[in-house]
Parts: C-alpha cells; structure tokens; sequence
C-alpha cells in the first residue's frame, strides 16, 4: 500500500505533463497554422487545376499521328478509376484515407519517432492529401517547415474537396516512372491498354510506383516491383478488399510490363513535325507542350499509310535493281549454343506463322522465365547478337544461324525463328557500282553466311499468296511524295523520306531540286498563252547558242539519238522533246515565260533566267512542284498548300479553324463552290469535328477564302488533255495499267539521271514523287522519271482513287474541235488520210491546208478518239 500511495503522485504528475504535452502540440499546432495558413498558397485553385498535358496530333479522322511533349499524361475521372485500383492505392499509400480529415495522427507519431531515433525523416507520415499538397503547391525538400506546409494545406484541401476529388487529382499528376503522369498514363506506358482493361495485379504493380517509381519500377527492377506488388496485394487482402484466393492468384501472375511509346495510328512522322513546329510558332513552347493542345490536320490517313507503302515499295525496288552491298555487320558465333536446324522441326520453305507455332518467343514473364542460375534459352543468347539496332522504317533485324541448301535459319530480334527462302534472296546480285552488278547467286550461301546481321521485310509471296520475309537492306537513295486536295490545296498525304528515324530532313518542303521535264508543262502553258495551239508545229532539230559568258558553245541535246524534225507541240510534250522545249521558250522570251510561272505560284526569285528554263533547271520542292500541278487539276486555280485544319484545347474549345477555301466560278462568288473544304473537312464527313459558330474566345471562325480563276480556263484544259496523253501514249504510259481516263502528268529526269520525278493528278488527287539521293549523284543508267519515280505513284495512286469515280474538267466554252493534218498542224481539206482532230481555242483556229488533200470523203474519226 505504502508503494501505491507513493506511486501517486508521479501517476499525476505524468498525466499532468501528458495533458500539458498535448495542449501544447495543439498550441503549436494552432500557432502554425495561423501563422502559415495566410502565406500558403489558396487550395481553391485546385478546383480549376489544369495538368500539364502534351500535343497530340490527330489526322482529318481521328487517328493519332503524334505526341509532343516530356509529360505523358491522359487525365481521367474519379468514376473512371476501377474500383480494385483505387483499394490498391489506398492499401499501398493510405489505409485510413476515407477516415482521416487530411492528417493521419499515428502516421506522423510514427514518423516523429523515428526522427528522433534516427535523427532524419524516414517514413514522413504523409497521407494522399498532403502528397496532393506536395504535388501541386510544394517541392520534395525533405524540411520541417515543408512538413508543416503540408498539414496546413492538407487540411485546407479537406475542407474545399471530396475524398473523391482528392483522389482523382492524386492519380492524375502523381509521377509514376518513364515520362508517364498519373494511371492512365501508367497503364498505357507499362502495358500498352487503359486502366480500365487492366488485371488486378497490374493494378497492385501500378499502385506500388508512387512511393519510389525507379526503385519498383517493372521494367527496370522487376523483382522488386513484384515483392512491392505482392505486399499490396497481401495488404489488399488484410484489410479485406479481397479475399485470399484471389490474391494467391494475383501473386502467381507473371510480370507482364514491357515499354509502350506513345503510338501513332498511322505513320506521319514528318508531316508532324511540321504540325510541332507551326503549333510552336502560334502558340509557344510552353503551350504547346504542356497544355493538352490538339491539333487536327488535313492528312487523310488511309491516304497517308498506301503513300508510306508506296515509297518503300519504290526505293526497296530501286535497291534490288542496283545490287546486293553485303549485310549490315556479322558476327563471330563460334562460341554461341547450337541451335536445331529448323529443318528438324519439319521447318522447310515455311512461311513465319508455322515456325512460331512450333518454337515460342523469348518473353519476360517471370513464368516462362528460366532458374536464376540456369543458363539462357539458345534463342535467346542468338537474339541478343542484335541488340542496339535502331529502327528502320518498315525493316526487321535477324541473324543467319544457320544456312542450308535451299534456306537460310534466322533468329529474329525477338527470339523467335524463321526462315529465309532462296527465292527470296535470288535478287541479291552483287553491288559493283551504279551502273553494274555481279553474276546472279545460285545458292543460299552465295548471298549471306552463318552470324550475318542482316535486313528483312515482310512481302507477299507470288506463288503461294502467303506473308514471307524477304532479304532487304537499307536502301541510301530517297525519295519524297506528297499529295494535294487541287480545289483546296489540303495536304492529304506526306511522306518526307524513308525512315524520319534514320533521317529528320524533310524532302517534301527541304529539299530543292531541279524538275528536269516535270517543267515543261509550265513552259508549254506559257506558249499557249502566248497564242500557240496543239497543232503548231516545232522543229525537233539539233541547235547551238552562241554565249559570251560560256567558255564553249551550249549545245543541247534530247534523251535519245532520234531526231523528229517539225513535230506538233502536242506530241513533243508526251515525247519530252528538249530541244522544241528550248525553241519554244525562245519563242515565247524569257521574261514572258517567267510571269507565266510567277502566276503558278512557283518561287521564280531562285530560278535562272536562260533557256535551261526550258529543261527544268529550276530547282523547285516537291510541296511547290504538287502546288503548281494543283492549277492544271482544278481548272485553272493558283491554291496554297496547307495542312491545320483546326486547334482544340483539350476540352473541346475551338482555338482555331482553318477558313473555307471556295473557288469562284465568276467574279462575285456568292456562295460556297461544291468542292470547297468546309467546317470540319469535305463533305465526305471523314473528320469527327462539330459545327461551330465561334472560336472559344468568342471571335467568329474565319471567312472563307474565296480564289479567283488565275488563268484562261481553255488554256488549261488544252494542257490538261495534252499531259493525259503523257499517260497514254508518251513517257508515263505504264500509269495507263491502272485503268482511268482522268490521269495525267509528266515525267522528268535530270542530268546524268542525278533527279527523277512524276507529277501527276486527277482532278480529284494530285501527288508529286521525287527520286534521288541527298548528296546529288547518278541513279544509274536507266533509271529516269518513267522507271524509278512513277512506280512509286501509281502504286500510292491505284489505292488512293480506289474509291473515286473518274472524272474530267469540264470543257468551257470557247473550245472548238478541228481536223487537221498531222504533218503541218493545218486544218485539213477533206479526204485527207492524214487527217486526225485537235481542240483549239476558237480565236486560235489554223488556217487550212491547201497544199495538201484532195476533196473526197470526210474522216469519220470521233473528237474523243483524238487521244
């Protein structure tokens, strides 16, 4: 007893300095935030947050393009959020979350114990709402002064928002590794799928990445991200979110994160660029970057994709033409496992489906993963002879494992394995130079040996129809395609060069090179304009010019040897005469020629002024090359190329529109023309974007642009008709394989097939292709604008039309139909067998030919039948 009564007075003086203990912490508490609540930022502003969201770029139908900016972050709602995700959260982060006010007492008891323990901040005791606190108004220092900040904003952030808004604020800006903000984010860069489609224990993966995004991260350190995972899940289960069979069974999930970029839709590299950097231009960087700006372009993205193909295609041909120049390196494979020959698997001739149905992929899921001390599968070991290869466009890296009589085993960068057949590879004659290549292979091992690295790409095989891999290599020539609305002047595809990976210059709009005979037509509108016909007759003859400034005579010369002495105009074009193109332009002068190309819009200032005009030694980009075509597609309309169609914030608000363009059939242009681009693209309806009124700032969307006629409408109808016989009967016959009557353009190609070019159109379409290399070198012999640029456009032409009907400019009036006789261009008498017809502008009629014909019987022969 005598204890217990001596014991009492220390029982009340503890309780006493317990009570003062605590009335102090609360006067210290209070006293902070009195002090600090005034000098902190106003939590209110929390409910207008607005989080730092990149560019994205979209075609005309809603398909990803791009994504510009360091942060990739896709905001989403509470109710957005999966209800196991956010338990998982709250287990790893915050149990008591929805019973706290803000603060959790025992977790900053906790924490004050191990400061004074440890003499540092371990733990930090800090709940959701304080690390909203941190994330939106504080940095990360580690200080008393920032620990009580956050109390007194967490707090204040209680008081103005729901659990529910904290949390959906918390998910949407926390860092969770790899550029990636918040859980939609997460989801899309570890697993490639939105949160909504994800297993739970990626869920617990995910939900493990806030406390240390490096330290747990599934990609880098995936044992620790699975001991992290498994301890949420076991913690989910502890607090009865699940039960324990379903976190046995989460647990034994493999780890499945692998690295997603941000993934187009469609393959536009350039013309997104393009898109960056005018977005850059209007708006700032830090805009542009940061504030969930979506910008809408013109591309169509079907359009895009066969102009892609097209151009690999092409230059994949030209490589072949031009011979095998070995693989891109080897490797030594003498110490590498043995692998079965794929032979063995009954692997002969197969195509890549049936191989990987019988030998699996290298994967990273830890079930299929070996022992930590067994050695790594074969294929494995093979595959890594390939790492640090970059990508390469449409190209896919192997190594030679093995060669055979009629195949070559590979090991693809995957792991998987493969065969590479003969006939596959039988193009492969030896590189000599431009102009030559070696004896044809007869064999598998005449083309690539064991530890060859080496290039493929998928093909359709001829015979069989089926998907097989073919040899490739990175071809060094390039090449450019772009293509134009002609009424509107809307970029509708854009392909700027091979791979923008392996080469950021832009041919389309960088890249100035002479048009060889793809000019001539600007010079022979030149001439008609001037009062010359179809019929008028020029001499195809050899001609020298005499020039004080040249150490010898200019002698020009034509492609071939032949020489076609007085030859219509009409006939030269489709033949690509130089020397009735040069006599032309001396005809029409010089400075008369220049304001007809100043009227096509070309950039005359950089263009010499001498009759090498008249052989395209004009150097012009293949964007201003499409843009003057455009005018001989739409009726004689001189269009602007343009490619941003609207700017929405990320909310919807219209920023910006591009205006109509209408063109103006006569002088007051009352309304809009059939074929104009309207709000939101072609009446097609192939873009999602709503009528509007306004802009989100409340100006309203801008006029239209209304263009007047540029030219005399008979005039580019005569050069119209005279480029479709280009397709049909001159040096782009082989585009008339594809079967329309609308075609036309021009070929051209520079000296010493350094240039090649095809520019063409119908009145729907118009595309430009360029061919070359970027140091100016030959082709080689052969390889002029017929050979190696116009593959390339019909094969993106025949998928781009595929669905246009045919269709003409309509002929205007003041256009008469004459026989004439084909030898003198004059009208012909009656009975002439060499009568044929041509169209004239009415005031241009030739006078008839009266020394040649006797009367007799008139020539039956239709005007359509003329071409």
């Amino acid at each position: 007893m005598k204890i217990k009564q001596l014991s009492n007075p220390w029982v009340r003086r503890l309780g006493l300095l317990a009570l003062a203990g605590m009335a102090g912490t609360i006067m210290v508490l209070t006293a902070a935030y009195l002090y600090l609540a005034p000098q902190l930022p106003p939590t209110a502003a929390l409910k207008q947050v607005e989080y730092q969201i990149p560019l994205r770029v979209y075609a005309r139908d809603g398909k990803l393009l791009a994504e510009f900016g360091e942060k990739r972050r896709t905001p989403v709602t509470y109710e957005q959020l999966p209800k196991r995700f956010v338990q998982a959260v709250l287990a790893a982060e915050d149990k008591r979350f929805f019973r706290h006010g803000g603060v959790d007492l025992k977790g900053l008891m906790r924490a004050a114990l191990e400061l004074l323990w440890y003499q540092d901040i371990r733990s930090g005791g800090s709940t959701i709402t304080m690390q909203v606190a941190r994330n939106f108004f504080l940095g990360r220092e580690q200080k008393f002064l920032r620990k009580f900040n956050e109390i007194v904003l967490a707090l204040e952030i209680e008081n103005q928002l729901t659990k529910q808004e904290i949390l959906e604020l918390y998910l949407n800006k926390i860092y969770l590794g790899h550029r990636a903000y918040g859980a939609e984010a997460a989801a899309q860069v570890y697993y490639g799928r939105s949160i909504s489609e994800l297993s739970l224990a990626q869920w617990a993966m995910i939900a493990g990445l806030p406390k240390a995004p490096s330290a747990y991260n599934p990609i880098s350190n995936p044992e620790r991200a699975r001991t992290r995972r498994d301890w949420i899940l076991g913690q989910m289960a502890q607090i009865g979110a699940i039960d324990d069979a379903t976190r046995d069974a989460a647990q034994k999930e493999p780890i499945s994160a692998s690295y997603h970029g941000p993934a187009p839709d469609v393959e536009a590299a350039y013309i997104a660029e393009m898109v960056r950097q005018e977005m850059v231009a209007r708006y700032g960087k830090d805009n542009t970057y940061t504030a969930g700006l979506e910008a809408w372009t013109t591309l169509d993205s079907q359009l895009q994709t066969a102009a892609v193909s097209a151009v690999r295609a092409g230059l994949h041909e030209y490589d072949e033409r031009h011979g095998w120049r070995g693989p891109m390196d080897s490797r030594d494979v003498s110490t590498l496992p043995e692998l079965v020959p794929l032979s063995d698997f009954g692997v002969v001739e197969a195509t890549p489906v049936e191989v990987t149905d019988k030998i699996a992929p290298v994967t990273d899921d830890a079930a299929a993963a070996p022992a930590a001390d067994a050695p790594p599968p074969p294929e494995r070991t093979w595959a890594e002879q390939l790492d640090g290869i970059s990508v390469a466009g449409e190209l896919t890296a192997a190594i030679v494992s093995r060669v055979a009589d009629s195949q070559a085993d590979l090991v693809l960068e995957d792991g998987t394995r493969d065969a590479l057949l003969f006939s596959q590879m039988q193009w492969a004659r030896p590189f000599l130079s431009q102009e030559s290549v070696g004896a044809e292979p007869q064999k598998p091992a005449d083309v690539v040996a064991e530890g060859d690295i080496i290039w493929l790409r998928e093909v359709t095989d001829e015979d069989t129809g089926e998907t097989v891999w073919r040899l490739a290599q990175l071809p060094t020539v390039q090449s450019a395609l772009v293509s134009l609305a002609p009424r509107t002047g809307a970029i509708r595809a854009l392909v700027g060069g091979y791979s923008f990976n392996r080469s950021h210059f832009n041919r389309v709009i960088q890249g100035q090179r002479q048009a060889g005979s793809a000019f001539k037509p600007f010079i022979y509108s030149s001439a008609l304009l001037s009062g010359l016909t179809p019929a008028t007759l020029v001499n195809d003859a050899p001609i020298v010019f005499e020039d004080s400034e040249l150490e010898t005579a200019w002698r020009p010369t034509g492609a071939g040897s032949k020489f076609y002495g007085p030859t219509r105009i009409r006939e030269a074009l489709y033949r690509s005469l130089n020397l009735v193109s040069i006599r032309l332009l001396k005809q029409v002068g010089i400075g008369n020629a220049v304001d007809t190309l100043n009227a096509f819009g070309l950039p005359t200032q950089r263009f010499p002024r001498d009759l090498s005009l008249a052989l395209g030694s004009a150097a012009v980009t293949p964007l201003e090359l499409a843009t003057a075509y455009s005018t001989f597609a739409n009726g004689g309309f001189v269009i602007q190329p343009w490619f941003l169609e609207r700017v929405e914030s990320h909310d919807g608000k219209l920023l910006y529109q591009a205006p109509d363009v209408l063109l103006c059939q006569s002088e007051d242009c009352p309304q809009a023309d059939p074929g104009s681009e309207m709000e939101g693209g072609d009446e097609d309806g192939k873009t999602s974007a709503k009528p509007r009124v306004t802009l989100a700032n409340g100006d309203p969307l801008p006029a239209p642009t209304r263009l007047q006629r540029s030219f005399d409408a008979r005039v580019i109808w005569l050069m119209d008709s005279m480029l479709k016989d280009v397709v049909r009967r001159g040096t782009a016959y082989r585009a008339s394989r594809l079967g329309r009557g609308d075609l036309a353009g021009k070929t051209g190609t520079t000296n010493d097939q350094v240039d090649a070019w095809f520019s063409g159109y119908s009145p729907a379409l118009v595309a430009t292709v360029w061919v070359g290399f970027d140091d100016p070198s030959t082709l080689g012999r052969g390889e002029y604008g017929g050979r190696a640029a116009l593959p390339i456009w019909m094969k993106y032409m025949e998928k781009a039309l595929a669905d246009e009907p045919e269709q003409s400019l309509p002929q205007p009036s003041g256009i008469t139909t004459a026989r004439i006789n084909k030898e003198t261009g004059k009208r012909a008498r009656p009975g002439d067998p060499d009568g044929i017809f041509e169209y004239f502008r009415e005031e241009n009629l030739p006078e008839m030919d009266t020394n040649l014909g006797e009367p007799g019987t008139t020539d039956s022969t239709a005007p359509e039948q003329l071409f």
